[in-house]
């Protein structure tokens, strides 16, 4: 056990050095940024950097191995008021569903609501009178197995669709994957997020009519009109690797505990972050949780490229029903700290059967 946990480490830390992350020549050069957003309120309270705490269907935009968290089913709903002002939101929907004594199947949607955008064009930049809503999802499927009471692994496919209009589009699948240690208190975590092929929009949006230059046979009014479809470049997905540990300290007869965390995020294409959380507990029914990760230029507002200014804070209610005592109903809210706009906000409800 002790060298296939070895192998997967090594597994994970080889791909993470061909995702060339931390290059910062590459800075911003990645679409699909929806993909390094978490819609869930109860581990963005900690900006997600539990990687070998996350447990139960949040754990699939995190480390997909804490998926096996889920003891028998877990329905999760979130809503996340994205910069708030800004009149963007997130909206999450996962579900886990233990298999066997030692499998867990998981399902997780996200949606980015824009609201409504005015039509404009060149000759009315007031706008046409019309609206439309762009339409960015992903849909992850993945699957967490559990090799010994102390080390499980988890896979995940994500299919990424973007629809900017009516007429343009881009689709792409990536792939997570990730293992957790725990023994005792101990907890340690690594994932790698967001690996796949790169993505190129299409579509009739990109066509536009045009005249053919002149030429000898016809030196001043060119030739006939048609359609011109320019050639588009694809982008890269923004893959992140993800490393980090903490430890669980109980107390007062194991009826409280407080979790200390702390992890390092290598991105492709964004600046390395480093951080630590902690999460109080009561009971396990009643749940506070503070983090801060830092970036390089951060404090520095003539330099600092993140609108997310470092903290997060986060509570949890969850309550205990039916026989069952691992059956829990579930309120979590976070807010994390932006400049400008009004913070992010996230609520979500769980449920465990």
């Amino acid at each position: 056990m002790k060298r296939f946990l070895i192998l997967s480490i090594i597994f994970l830390v080889g791909f993470a050095f061909q995702a060339e992350a931390g290059n910062p020549d590459r800075q911003g050069q990645a679409g699909a940024y929806e993909l390094l957003l978490n819609p869930w309120a109860q581990s963005s309270g900690m900006y997600g950097l539990g990687i070998g705490h996350v447990r139960g269907v949040e754990a699939l935009r995190i480390n997909p191995a804490g998926l096996i968290g889920v003891n028998q089913t877990e329905l999760n709903f979130s809503h996340t008021f994205y910069l708030r002002g800004s009149d963007i939101g997130l909206n999450g929907l996962g579900l886990g569903q233990r298999i066997g004594e030692n499998g867990v199947l998981g399902l997780s949607l996200m949606s980015v609501d824009f609201g409504e955008i005015p039509v404009t064009t060149v000759n009315q930049p007031e706008g046409l009178g019309v609206t439309y809503e762009p339409l960015y999802f992903n849909l992850g499927i993945g699957y967490a197995h559990a090799f010994s009471e102390r080390i499980s692994v988890g896979f995940l496919t994500r299919l990424i669709s973007e629809q900017a209009t009516s007429d343009v589009s881009a689709t792409g699948v990536c792939f997570d994957a990730g293992i957790q240690y725990q023994t005792g208190g101990l907890k340690i975590g690594i994932s790698l997020r967001n690996i796949g092929t790169a993505v190129k929009y299409k579509g009739a949006g990109f066509s536009f009519p045009t005249f053919s230059p002149p030429s000898n046979e016809s030196p001043v009014t060119g030739n006939e009109g048609f359609t011109s479809d320019p050639r588009l470049k694809a982008f890269d997905l923004p893959s992140v690797f993800n490393i980090g540990g903490g430890y669980d300290f109980k107390f007062a007869n194991e009826t409280q505990r407080l979790s200390v965390m702390v992890a390092f995020v290598s991105n492709s294409f964004t600046r390395d972050q480093f951080g630590g959380a902690i999460e109080y507990a009561f009971n396990e029914m009643f749940m506070i949780r503070a983090g801060y990760r830092y970036e390089d230029g951060l404090l520095d507002d003539a330099q600092r490229t993140n609108v997310h200014t470092g903290l997060a804070a986060g509570a949890t209610i969850q309550v205990p029903f039916g026989k069952d005592k691992d059956s829990r109903f579930g309120i979590d809210y976070s807010y994390k700290t932006t400049n400008p706009f009004d913070g992010t906000h996230a609520i979500g409800v769980r449920l465990a059967i």
